[in-house]
């Protein structure tokens, strides 16, 4: 019988998990060194609580959560240092309703309309979403990769980033804006490239 509690030798971790952790850093951090930083701090974390290890989750999946602790006491130590700006209760009203959704289809980027689950697939897409958001102040990036990409709750993410709820209303509101537009264009140049 095999001991589910034994990790692989953690000399091998970098060799295993590195570029999956790193990967999933960068889109996040978006600062190749730094997310270099949170792979190093993750590893050595894991190295020094091996021992505490329970085997309640697969041993990428346990490197995953350490990473994602890391990653948060990033946000939190950067969050410190940026402020939004609120724009008018107009601007939020028009374009999206109470849940934060779409108001209407027009509102809708034409290529979001698609099955969610097809775009997400595709790798352009996604490059696409990593090089717009890498336009982004950090503090907008890091909201909206906790709340719409991660999926942690409005609270979490307040927290997290030590901001207030409707700042970070404003926040997702600005990101949404800004993806759409960045999208849009990208996804415009594609078409007229493919016509020429």
């Amino acid at each position: 019988m095999v001991d589910q509690h034994k990790l692989s030798d953690p000399t091998e971790w970098i060799d295993l998990y590195g570029d999956y952790l790193f990967r999933y850093a960068l889109l996040r951090i978006r600062h190749p060194h730094i997310a270099e930083d949170l792979l190093q701090e993750t590893l050595l974390a894991a190295l020094q609580s091996r021992n505490t290890y329970a085997g309640h989750s697969s041993e990428r999946f346990w490197l995953l959560g350490i990473l994602k602790h890391k990653l948060i006491d990033h946000y939190r130590k950067t969050s410190q240092w940026e402020l939004a700006d609120v724009p008018t209760p107009d601007a939020w009203n028009i374009s999206f309703d109470e849940k934060g959704h779409w108001r209407r289809d027009e509102m809708i980027p034409k290529e979001w309309m698609i099955d969610p689950s097809t775009i997400l697939e595709r790798k352009e897409f996604w490059e696409g979403v990593t090089r717009c958001l890498g336009a982004l102040p950090t503090r907008q990036a890091n909201a909206f990769s906790l709340r719409v990409i991660e999926g942690h709750s409005g609270k979490e993410v307040c927290e997290t980033l030590a901001i207030s709820e409707a700042n970070l209303w404003v926040i997702l509101y600005r990101v949404r804006m800004h993806l759409r537009r960045c999208l849009e264009m990208m996804w415009q140049d594609r078409e007229n490239r493919k016509r020429v």
